[in-house]
């Protein structure tokens, strides 16, 4: 069974506030989405980038380092699992429904190769799937409003058993096309499986699997990867 990656990449990211769409922002001389394709071209077969039927920034970029590894998807939707399930459909013809399917974030240009191998490791003797993903470190509050409309805090929350998301989101081809088929509100992979009454298996990451969600975290992201050099 080979191993696939697939990276959504068809949103413009409003919250960043770039002239471009967030996937395109420069980031230590490249765009976002290079880096996200270069952490994970080492393990996989090809990885599978879903654009915006309409986008033109692609082409203009410099993709040689990832000749005959990298293909655009002109297939992107309006949400993340849009994307993904366009892009699963159009990939069935070289992806089978028993290979593995990393679905990446492009705005995680940072991601360490331990954490990925880590995830391969893990997720490929697991029968449903697996994730990255990290304990809650923080205190967590639920907020509420008092009577004047003010955000109070209303509760704490227990933390010991929450944990946030990351991806690469690891899961056989065909399993999670028909997640995805059934949740159109999912907001990542392991939501839509779930759905299915499964369990994703929980992978440690680390906090250097940044999302680069605003401004400042572009400066985080390029500081991390300048200690790689």
């Amino acid at each position: 069974m080979a191993i696939f990656a697939l990276i959504p990449a068809a949103g413009s990211g409003t919250r960043l506030a770039a002239a471009t769409p967030k996937q395109y922002v420069p980031l230590a001389g490249r765009p976002l989405l290079w880096h996200a394709v270069r952490a994970l071209c080492a393990p996989v077969s090809a990885v599978f980038v879903v654009l915006a039927p309409n986008d033109e920034h692609f082409a203009r970029q410099d993709w040689h380092a990832f000749a005959g590894k990298l293909h655009p998807l002109y297939c992107g939707g309006g949400t993340r699992r849009d994307s993904v399930l366009n892009g699963l459909a159009a990939v069935r013809g070289t992806v089978d429904a028993d290979d593995w399917v990393l679905v990446h974030d492009a705005a995680r240009p940072c991601l360490p190769a331990g954490d990925l191998q880590r995830l391969l490791a893990e997720g490929a003797g697991d029968a449903i799937g697996a994730i990255l993903a990290l304990p809650v470190a923080e205190t967590v509050k639920r907020a509420g409003k008092d009577e004047a409309g003010v955000q109070r805090v209303g509760s704490t929350e227990d933390r010991s058993q929450l944990w946030l998301a990351q991806t690469p989101q690891m899961f056989r081809a065909g399993l999670l096309m028909q997640a995805l088929s059934r949740t159109p509100g999912a907001t990542d992979e392991a939501a839509a499986i779930e759905q299915l009454g499964l369990q994703p298996r929980l992978v440690l990451g680390s906090r250097e699997n940044l999302k680069v969600t605003y401004r400042e975290d572009l400066a985080i992201a390029e500081a991390i990867l300048a200690t790689r050099k």
